[in-house]
């Protein structure tokens, strides 16, 4: 049996489930660390089980092809063993990557070819390389490989853009091997145009996933646009299953995201923004952020977040904080990182909650007015 979706509580349109995979259980709504190269930058793999109580993290199959090669992690047991993460992994399929790297690109029906952007030396991946690369790294959770579609489009770049996503999505699909506690997710896509949403909707549907993301979305459009795409997406995809929404966003997204019925989602922001001296903190006087670079830091002893309970903040005060920002020092880098992962899991963890309980509108409405 493939891995299982269970719905166990509604509260509006917001759903809190569990998915039960061949690497652990994972509750929902979740929000996924990025491990693009097989490692989450700046934490070790230990303390984002035990500290912060990670459930699952995400992988990039275009990243770990060119470096170290998945045969190579396939040899050594797999991503898991690899890295010394014992839980799921959802890999991405490469799609995104060849789309942010259009000038090292060409695409046809057949798959993407592309230049290395480590060496130069040229590599084809196809739907079904795709799906077989993600085999080879032990992904608990394979996607299907899409073409990201770029915005700006019009309606008809976009249906092009699409009708080829759906192809690939049945060729990635044919190409899955499926075993016990493990699946495979399809990727919406459509862009802006519910029409085209729905269809590609309904195009997966027919091929049959164990989940189904919400694609091409957090490319450039508007916050406007995104929070009125991302319900009108969710609202089209199946209750029983699990619901992504790929690559968003700050917590306030997360937040506006999961009363719209998603379940589960990943961002670099919360490791990218810590390495560049970003926290996110819960104040509404700070606007959900603090630069901890700002000068007004330098001599602060207070924590980095008066209300974090992360070890970051109940051990390490902000003057040290931006000493070491200050000295580009790596452990800066760790510190930051931990405390943002904590908040943004800590985050997902009370929106857990507040549905269990019957409070998300209120818990949501204050979370809002207090973070990015």
């Amino acid at each position: 049996m493939s891995l299982t979706f269970q719905l166990l509580k509604s509260h509006g349109k917001a759903r809190r489930g569990r998915i039960s995979t061949a690497h652990g259980v994972i509750e929902t709504p979740i929000f996924m660390p990025v491990g693009t190269v097989g490692t989450v930058k700046a934490i070790r793999p230990d303390l984002l089980k035990s500290e912060l109580k990670a459930q699952i993290i995400l992988g990039n199959t275009y990243h770990l092809f060119l470096r170290p090669g998945h045969e190579r992690v396939q040899a050594a047991g797999g991503l898991q063993k690899f890295m010394q993460w014992d839980g799921p992994i959802l890999t991405d399929s490469g799609g995104f990557q060849v789309f942010s790297l259009s000038k090292l690109r060409k695409m046809n029906e057949q798959g993407v070819e592309f230049a290395s952007p480590y060496d130069g030396s040229k590599h084809l991946i196809t739907p079904e390389s795709s799906t077989q690369i993600q085999h080879a790294l032990n992904a608990t959770i394979t996607m299907a490989f899409d073409e990201c579609t770029p915005f700006p489009c019009t309606e008809a770049e976009a249906r092009t853009s699409m009708e080829l996503s759906m192809r690939w999505a049945k060729r990635s699909r044919s190409a899955f091997v499926a075993r016990k506690g493990y699946g495979q997710f399809g990727i919406q896509q459509g862009s802006l145009f519910p029409q085209l949403r729905k269809e590609s909707t309904e195009k997966l549907l027919d091929i049959g996933f164990e989940g189904y993301a919400i694609g091409g979305l957090a490319v450039g459009e508007s916050s406007e646009e995104l929070h009125h795409a991302i319900p009108m997406a969710a609202a089209l995809l199946p209750t029983d299953k699990p619901r992504y929404l790929m690559g968003v966003g700050y917590p306030s997204d997360l937040i506006k995201a999961v009363l719209a019925g998603v379940d589960m989602f990943d961002c670099v922001l919360p490791t990218r923004n810590a390495r560049n001296g970003m926290a996110f903190v819960k104040s509404a006087e700070l606007g959900g952020a603090l630069k901890i670079g700002h000068a007004a830091y330098k001599a602060d002893d207070g924590p980095l977040d008066p209300t974090c309970t992360c070890h970051t903040c109940t051990h390490y005060s902000r003057s040290y904080l931006h000493h070491l920002h200050k000295e580009d020092e790596i452990l800066g880098h760790m510190l930051l990182t931990q405390h943002n992962l904590h908040f943004y899991l800590n985050l997902m963890q009370t929106l857990r909650d507040a549905i269990e309980a019957g409070t998300l509108d209120a818990v949501a409405k204050a979370w809002l007015t207090q973070v990015r």
